[in-house]
């Protein structure tokens, strides 16, 4: 049994949350510079949130991962829980989307862990005549999604402590 590729996997997804990366960033290292005020601002009107962000990627891990178990969600980009309000996501708090966040990385590597790499080339069943991939495809899409919106939340980080300084001036 063959897991040289999942193991790889399994550790990009250990990597981007907690690593010494190349693109020195990592999730732990930006979400230290953020705390419960912070996480639901806005930089600019149109420049989601740090939490806003997080529920993002929790929702789409919670779907990666219903979808591994071969029971999909339905999880698509117009629903509503794919970009939940600050409002809503401040009831929730801070602290409780951080555990989540970290839950669900861990509950996907749980199961990556029992699987083999014939399991990432396993054709996704779901996926229709329009969307021909395989596991491989889903993991590897996960992990892309999250250095995507990693590096997003650089960005607003980098917005909200800049208009913290304007405002001090």
């Amino acid at each position: 049994m063959d897991k040289t590729l999942i193991n790889n996997m399994i550790q990009q997804l250990k990597d981007v949350k907690n690593a010494d990366l190349w693109i020195d960033e990592n999730f732990d290292k930006k979400l230290a510079e953020v705390n419960d005020m912070t996480a639901f601002e806005r930089p600019l009107p149109d420049m989601h949130s740090i939490a806003e962000l997080m529920s993002h990627l929790i929702e789409w891990r919670k779907e990666v991962l219903s979808r591994l178990n071969g029971n999909p969600r339905g999880l698509e980009m117009t629903d509503s829980a794919n970009w939940r309000t600050n409002a809503a996501l401040a009831k929730k708090g801070w602290k409780n989307m951080l555990q989540e966040f970290h839950s669900t990385q861990q509950s996907i590597i749980y199961f990556l862990e029992g699987k083999d790499d014939v399991f990432l080339s396993t054709p996704y069943p779901y996926a229709g005549p329009a969307f021909p991939h395989d596991y491989q495809y889903l993991v590897i899409g996960l992990i892309h999604h999250d250095l995507y919106h990693l590096g997003q939340m650089g960005i607003t980080i980098k917005f909200l402590k800049m208009r913290e300084i304007n405002q001090m001036a």
